[in-house]
């Protein structure tokens, strides 16, 4: 398949430079010109992503080169980018940031394998003509980098036009504008990165503040210029067919909201109808055939989750019973008996599990990794694998041995999962799209369950 899809990537040359502000401007922005967008997040973050989709009103979706390779990010970016007038993907880190020591993975590399014009956006507060050597350094470090323009942030407007015909004359690259310091327009950080986009009350108020300055000060025109330059899209297409009609319940609140919603989706394609569920507010777990129990921030709900004492029995008698549930990080820590904070406080959780997880104060796993199933299980017979990413605080006194997971940049490998005929419960975040036979045998386990029950 071919397809012509308009898009950019605003990248920067590190974390925090202000990539998903100027993201959140533009989309805003360009909405206010009656344009329609899309948008994307590089890699496996959940949370960007709430942001794109706070504006749009629709789902932003995930392009992974690790967890789902170059030619399914193809075809998911030209589906989801079709009828809209301009794909904006946001890298994620640096540019060149990648597995390792090395730029696979990178927002580089999903540029390159998606042929995507590239926008650096530089945080330039307290630099002048520095700020040329930067993007200078950046374009010719790779020869193929596809850097087109850049935009400046936390940068004061007479600065950005004095210094804007000299950094071109040096670069070779255009300045598309800038951002100036909005002191009341940042997004608030917690250990997972920055807060969710329903955590923010005031996140309206500060995304019309920024679509205006970029109005103002950003060349949105010169963007969309760009983005129509870029060469058509091809990939093989990847057809799915339904397997059975199934009920899926599913947790989405404050306390579990972390899902990729092109699996989401693939789950739908299968003949899964998705039913959402709230483990904070509801009393108990819909009619259903099988459970998602995504990730999240259950350690912030801890006391919230532990008093609603009804849903804990729910959960744990339809495991008893059991229905099919696929628990990811969160959604696993969630399952075992009890939860013991920072403080050294202790809640009770649902007790499907034997074991206990507890708050740390450094990252306990972070990065990609390729999971292999030890045994037969919901998800995957034993040899099948699927790639995977972990980033979590937690540790568990439960966290299995079903999977052997192999990290894919540094030497390394460890067992985990709590993995039976009906359970898929473990630390590793999975896209489903990455392996869709791990999708379609939780559908075919659903539809056994409702067919015996």
């Amino acid at each position: 398949m071919i397809k012509n899809v308009p898009r950019i990537m605003f990248t920067a040359p590190n974390s925090s430079s202000g990539k998903t502000t100027v993201t959140c401007a533009v989309l805003q922005a360009l909405i206010n010109q009656q344009f329609c967008p899309t948008a994307f997040k590089s890699g496996p973050d959940y949370i960007d992503p709430m942001f794109h989709s706070k504006i749009l009103g629709t789902k932003s979706r995930n392009l992974d080169l690790f967890l789902l390779g170059a030619d399914t990010c193809r075809q998911l970016l030209a589906k989801n980018a079709a009828g809209s007038d301009i794909a904006i993907l946001e890298g994620a880190m640096g540019y060149y940031d990648g597995i390792g020591t090395t730029d696979c993975g990178s927002a580089y590399e999903l540029a390159k394998e998606t042929a995507t014009p590239v926008i650096l956006v530089l945080n330039a507060k307290g630099a002048a003509l520095s700020a040329a050597a930067m993007i200078k350094g950046f374009c010719d470090f790779r020869k193929d980098s596809n850097i087109q323009g850049v935009i400046l942030n936390n940068i004061n407007p007479m600065t950005y036009h004095y210094y804007k015909e000299t950094i071109e004359t040096e670069t070779g690259i255009k300045l598309l504008g800038y951002l100036p310091q909005m002191k009341d327009c940042s997004f608030e950080s917690r250990h997972l990165g920055l807060v969710t986009a329903e955590e923010i009350k005031d996140l309206q108020n500060i995304v019309t503040s920024l679509a205006q300055q970029a109005a103002k000060s950003i060349d949105l025109e010169g963007l969309r210029k760009i983005a129509e330059q870029a060469k058509p899209l091809s990939y093989e297409e990847q057809k799915v067919s339904k397997i059975a009609d199934v009920k899926i319940a599913i947790a989405q609140d404050k306390a579990f909201c972390f899902y990729y919603q092109d699996a989401l989706e693939l789950l739908e394609d299968l003949g899964a109808k998705l039913v959402p569920f709230s483990p904070l507010n509801d009393k108990a777990v819909p009619s259903c055939d099988g459970i998602i129990l995504g990730g999240g921030y259950p350690e912030v709900y801890a006391g919230e989750l532990a008093s609603n004492t009804e849903m804990l029995r729910s959960i744990k008698t339809l495991l008893k019973e059991n229905k099919p549930c696929l628990a990811e990080c969160g959604g696993f820590m969630y399952l075992l008996e009890r939860y013991i904070d920072a403080t050294g406080s202790s809640f009770t959780w649902v007790g499907a599990l034997a074991g206990e997880v507890s708050m740390t104060k450094s990252l306990q796993r972070f990065g990609y990794v390729t999971l292999t199933a030890k045994h037969d299980n919901l998800l995957a017979t034993c040899g099948e694998s699927i790639n995977a990413h972990e980033f979590h605080y937690s540790d568990s006194t439960a966290n299995g041995n079903s999977y052997l997971a192999c990290k894919a940049s540094l030497k390394g490998q460890w067992e985990c999962i709590n993995a039976t005929a009906t359970l898929y419960a473990g630390y590793p975040h999975i896209h489903l799209c990455g392996n869709s036979e791990f999708a379609k045998n939780f559908v075919k386990a659903c539809a056994e369950k409702r067919t015996n029950s």
